[in-house]
């Protein structure tokens, strides 16, 4: 591997001039306790099958974690209000606490037996809008006492069953919802859609995820554009500027002891180092009183002691638990909307798959991948309702601009980032504290995290002319209705009244999804517009699949861990399954077996060579 970082052959990961760095000596060696895959992509750090020291997997765990932390915390305090929880800290630690520890379970799940791609599973903005519009019905709208702060006692009875009721039929609607979810992903019929879909459906698909979310991520950012703007800075100088500087390090060894080393650390952390270096500021703006301290003042949510009652009441250890809130209830009207929800986010998660497997260096993601990482996305899903987030999960397109950034997209790191999740899950008080960092600092990151995801989404248009009217119009106008859409729908919900309450909310709920509208406008008019399969980009974008199936690293990065479908499971039934990975992809396919025999000279070349095939 050609690019800058750390690795070495000696058994105290030091190279000779005490450098420590990411440079790999030997095809696939093992070298400063990192297993390098001779395959892994040049412009990475560390690829998706190397596995960097222990240490920094914690660390760069963390940096995803932090990455997350935005969407993981907003979720739970967006349906806060409308679950009667405003005036109820606690119990919104609570929430934080268990969305944490299911991720971690997600993400672990998705690593190991789903796509298997370095991609973070975390609470899901698709399920918001049909949570909150399920809320909003007479049946569940909050009592007026439980608006008043000086009247609500959160240790009642009353008040308790109050929340809790709307949680567990939140809960119900989940579980039924992902069971279709699993459907779709096990069955394959993900994989069967795949074939039509190409990259003028993928490209608006995926820069559809964060170009919406302009006005949420400027709105963060604006709480304070002087933090926000420290942020931004602090990032691109760490990631862009200053990405080869090599920094001195203490380092141990078994040989040198103790001695200084140089790394490239700023490459490799970057996220992480502006977060703390922008809490850190806005800390100390905050002790010295700078920042004002008036609620209604500008400014006033750059300050590290706007959540201080979560931090001071969440208990140092709580272990969530299924059924927490009591039995889930079930309605027709929260399980159509939420329906809705996962269709959005399968869509944004096939999209996240193609981008991640793009900026980690692995090939494109085979059929069997997509459908058991749909799948496995179900699963989760389906433990989050029944541990009671009051969400479900998806892949965290937040993560994906993450690993444009370090550049770390090694599959280790991403497991590590699910174990800091599942503690910080367990540990109150620890997951509340990173609560508090100041909402401009998470603003500026999202802006540039969101930048990337956008431009990775119309990369894909590399494989289509776009010297082609037609190509042309199908993602301007994809684009831009994807945009223009669900902006008018926000505005005039009342317009699509059909009468039907169920039918009212799916139609909103997916008319206000920006990426489902772009996607599916991209899909329709790519495949019922006259092209060639050259002009639309099929042509290539079949030849990577068909490269990606046969090639060996595909089996590698996509392949079930533990030998499973080698060594272990190998039945010819389970072959047939559509999530099962297809290692010897024309036997699988044809269901044929070849023997070639083959004369050589003593010089190794053939002479002859003969192929008999039996059924």
């Amino acid at each position: 591997m050609n690019s800058a970082g750390g690795s070495c052959e000696s058994p105290d990961c030091m190279g000779g001039d005490g450098v420590l760095s990411l440079h790999t000596e030997g095809q696939g060696k093992k070298q400063d306790g990192v297993q390098k895959d001779p395959n892994s992509n040049s412009n990475l750090a560390y690829g998706i099958l190397d596995s960097p020291p222990w240490y920094l997997c914690i660390f760069l765990g963390i940096q995803h974690f932090l990455t997350a932390l935005g969407g993981l915390v907003a979720v739970p305090l967006i349906l806060a209000k409308d679950l009667c929880l405003q005036h109820d800290p606690l119990t919104q630690s609570y929430l934080i606490s268990t969305i944490f520890f299911v991720s971690g379970i997600c993400t672990l799940l998705q690593v190991f037996l789903g796509v298997r791609l370095p991609i973070l599973q975390g609470g899901t903005f698709a399920f918001v809008a049909p949570s909150l519009a399920m809320l909003s019905l007479p049946a569940w709208k909050c009592p007026e006492w439980t608006l008043n702060a000086s009247q609500v006692n959160t240790s009642s009875p009353e008040f308790i069953e109050e929340w809790q009721k709307r949680i567990r039929e939140l809960q119900g609607a989940i579980m039924v919802a992902s069971c279709v979810q699993m459907l779709v992903g096990f069955s394959g019929l993900i994989g069967f859609l795949m074939r039509f879909i190409g990259p003028l459906t993928i490209a608006p698909t995926i820069s559809l995820v964060a170009l919406p979310l302009f006005d949420s991520a400027g709105s963060d950012a604006g709480i304070h554009w002087g933090i926000s703007a420290l942020t931004i800075f602090l990032i691109v100088l760490f990631s862009q500027y200053l990405k080869n500087v090599m920094v001195p390090v203490p380092v141990y060894g078994r040989r040198k002891k103790c001695h200084i080393s140089r790394f490239n650390l700023f490459q490799v952390f970057p996220v992480l180092l502006a977060l703390c270096l922008s809490w850190l500021f806005c800390f100390v703006l905050t002790v010295t009183n700078t920042l004002p301290e008036s609620p209604t003042a500008y400014g006033y949510m750059a300050r590290t002691d706007t959540k201080g009652s979560v931090l001071s009441q969440a208990p140092w250890f709580r272990f969530p638990y299924p059924g927490q809130w009591g039995l889930p209830t079930i309605s027709l009207a929260g399980v159509f909307g939420i329906i809705a929800g996962v269709i959005s986010s399968m869509v944004e998660s096939v999209g996240d798959y193609h981008a991640c497997a793009r900026l980690v260096g692995a090939p494109p993601p085979p059929k069997h991948a997509i459908n058991r990482g749909i799948g496995i996305e179900g699963l989760g899903c389906l433990l989050a309702g029944a541990w009671g987030t009051g969400n479900g999960t998806t892949s965290y397109s937040e993560n994906v601009g993450a690993l444009g950034i370090t550049r770390v997209g090694s599959r280790m790191v991403i497991v590590a980032a699910g174990c800091v999740l599942l503690v910080m899950g367990m540990f109150g008080k620890i997951g509340a504290a990173f609560a508090t960092i100041p909402t401009p600092v998470i603003g500026g990151m999202f802006l540039v995290m969101f930048g990337i995801i956008s431009a990775v989404g119309i990369s894909n248009l590399q494989y289509v002319d776009m010297n082609s009217s037609r190509n042309l119009f199908v993602f301007g106008f994809s684009i831009y209705c994807g945009l223009a859409i669900p902006n008018w729908v926000n505005k005039n919900p009342e317009k699509l009244q059909t009468g039907i309450l169920q039918l009212d909310q799916v139609i909103q709920v997916l008319l206000t999804t920006g990426m489902f509208v772009g996607g599916f406008l991209g899909f329709v008019l790519d495949n019922t517009i006259p092209g060639s399969l050259e002009e639309r980009g099929l042509l290539a974008w079949s030849k990577i699949q068909e490269d990606s199936e046969e090639s060996s690293k595909v089996s590698k990065v996509y392949g079930l861990p533990w030998g499973i479908g080698t060594k272990f499971c190998t039945s010819s039934c389970t072959r047939l399954l559509p999530f099962w990975p297809r290692l010897d992809h024309h036997r699988d396919e044809v269901g044929v077996s070849q023997l070639t025999l083959c004369s050589q000279t003593s010089s190794g070349n053939h002479l002859w060579s003969a192929t008999e095939t039996k059924m």
